[in-house]
């Protein structure tokens, strides 16, 4: 079996070579740099499972590095930080990071997330990192949700999504009519196993409410109070 690669991105000498040697002992084969143009040249160059990218470094700041190379590639990225403001970690988010821990954390939690951020990125696409090719359009009035090329569009607007608004948005599409709870929605988007804040549900139904009800004037995506979310086939 093909070795997990990760590439680890930390100025923090001790953090990294910490960091580092739990991976390895993990069984991950880890690339470590400390500076961000360097580790932009090597994020594009090679073909990384996954990258843990700090945000505070020399030469390019890690948002920096992430929105260049999520124009170039799809790797999922999980941000290390010691900010924790909310708008900080919108911002990674939004920029594409499938997920962010904060600094100082337990290496126990950066694992677990390593391994729901792996999963997730698997489980949308196939064994060479190309979408799955599964057959179907989803649509709901004008939206239209393309399942192969992994595609959104509402009209003739392109609607550009993460990972998770993307599965999210389609498992509502893929039951509708059907009012699913936050724990299937999590299940279903994030795994059984995710270690995280249960609200992180409501926080991916506002940016899709947001990046689609919101723009284009439409009320898609119904809250069923006490139970969860819905959307009904009749617009």
């Amino acid at each position: 079996m093909k070795e997990t690669q990760i590439l680890l991105v930390e100025d923090e000498e001790k953090l990294a070579r910490f960091v580092e040697l739990e991976l390895l002992h993990e069984g991950y084969n880890v690339t470590k740099s400390g500076n961000g143009r360097e580790a932009l040249d090597l994020a594009l160059q090679e073909n990384y499972d996954l990258i843990l990218l700090d945000i505070m470094l020399p030469g390019l700041n890690g948002l920096e590095v992430l929105r260049r190379l999520l124009r170039e590639k799809e790797v999922p990225v999980i941000l290390l930080t010691a900010r924790d403001a909310v708008m900080d970690k919108v911002s990674g988010l939004d920029a594409g990071a499938v997920d962010y821990i904060t600094k100082p954390f337990a290496i126990e939690e950066l694992l677990a997330r390593i391994r729901v951020a792996l999963k997730l990125h698997r489980s949308t696409s196939g064994k060479s990192g190309t979408p799955v090719q599964e057959e179907g359009i989803l649509s709901w009035g004008e939206l239209t949700l393309d399942e192969l090329r992994h595609r959104v569009r509402y009209g003739g607007h392109e609607i550009s999504l993460t990972n998770r608004e993307f599965l999210m948005l389609k498992t509502l599409l893929e039951n509708k009519d059907i009012v699913l709870s936050r724990d299937t929605l999590l299940d279903r988007v994030c795994g059984y196993d995710f270690v995280g804040e249960t609200n992180i549900v409501d926080v991916y139904i506002r940016y899709l409410r947001s990046k689609i009800d919101d723009v284009f004037g439409v009320k898609m995506i119904h809250t069923v109070r006490g139970v969860g979310y819905v959307i009904k086939s009749e617009i």
